[in-house]
């Protein structure tokens, strides 16, 4: 955290039937290796949702409105200054509705899988949800299937062995280290979310979805009504949950986000060669180059922020918000 002036710090919240080891899993891939040496990744487990919680009070959960609200506090206690948030599926709701109510904290928003409007069969769900029937203590068959489709989509893609062990860990931990009373308050809250308004954050925002995912024109939708200026979206195709299927698409796009936002900006995009240290050169008469005065990696990782939609030019960013418009 003591070196947040000179790298990206990123905010992450998980989405139904896992906890961080979903985004952790991913950032320890091979092609976010450079990214991950360059960052710092706070990530937060939902209420009840570390490994082996015990059972949360009956109706304790919070609504994701106030999960998003709330995590402020854990910047605060950091003494963090702001952010790049990361959610995927209902994290992704989270993270979105931290973002409007603390615009000044975060930088940019990277959404995996977000939804933007209320569940329309709410009411369908819960009926089935309620009358599921495992043994005692275990996953009922339907639980399981309903969190794997959240996940992974409708069109699984099973010929492939490492998509088959994705699931198969996804489940086993499911059963064994995932409290499933804890992760019936999660989807509870996420089936009984309010719309969200992502176009009153006036920051840059990601949105990334599987073609094969279960929210994909949910997804479609949203961007939709964003405003195309500060809003981008990334269409996967034969893909549903794009952090394991198609990590190395989700990094180059994630690098180039935060190149926009002024992070990163020493971390060299996959198939282009790196840039010198030094800021530039010329040539003479006698055909040798002449260097100009270089910059170290931390200097090229430092934010620009001048580039962050929410700051005045000189000072910055302010750590309440100002009322100032990009």
């Amino acid at each position: 955290i003591s070196q947040q002036d000179k790298r990206a710090t990123f905010l992450t919240v998980h989405d139904l039937g896992c906890n961080h080891y979903a985004i952790e899993d991913f950032i320890s891939r091979p092609c976010m290796s450079e990214i991950k040496e360059r960052s710092i990744f706070i990530h937060i487990d939902v209420p009840g949702h570390e490994e082996l919680a015990e059972n949360l009070p009956e109706n304790s959960f919070p609504s994701l409105q106030t999960l998003g609200e709330d995590l402020v506090t854990v910047l605060d206690f950091l003494h963090v200054k702001y952010v790049v948030g990361l959610g995927e599926g209902a994290g992704a709701n989270v993270v979105a509705r931290f973002a409007i109510a603390h615009p000044t904290r975060v930088v940019g928003l990277i959404l995996i899988n977000c939804t933007g409007s209320s569940t329309s069969v709410k009411e369908n769900f819960k009926a089935k949800f309620v009358s599921w029937k495992g043994k005692e203590g275990s996953v009922s068959h339907s639980a399981e299937h309903y969190l794997v489709f959240h996940k992974f989509g409708h069109h699984l893609i099973k010929e492939n062995d490492d998509t088959e062990k994705v699931i198969a860990d996804f489940t086993q931990k499911l059963r064994g280290t995932i409290n499933l009373n804890n992760v019936k308050m999660y989807v509870n809250a996420f089936l009984n979310r309010t719309d969200l308004p992502l176009k009153q954050y006036k920051g840059d925002v990601l949105l990334i979805t599987g073609m094969n995912g279960s929210f994909a024109n949910v997804v479609e939708k949203l961007h939709r009504d964003l405003d195309k200026k500060h809003a981008t979206l990334l269409k996967i195709d034969r893909a549903g949950d794009v952090l394991s299927e198609t990590p190395a698409k989700v990094a180059r796009a994630m690098l180039l986000f935060c190149k926009g936002l002024g992070l990163l900006t020493s971390v060299v995009l996959p198939g282009v060669e790196r840039q010198r240290a030094f800021s530039g050169c010329s040539f003479h008469g006698d055909n040798k180059p002449r260097f100009a005065r270089g910059m170290s990696m931390d200097d090229y990782d430092k934010p620009n922020l001048r580039r962050f939609s929410l700051t005045q030019p000189d000072l910055e960013p302010p750590q309440k918000h100002t009322g100032v418009n990009p």
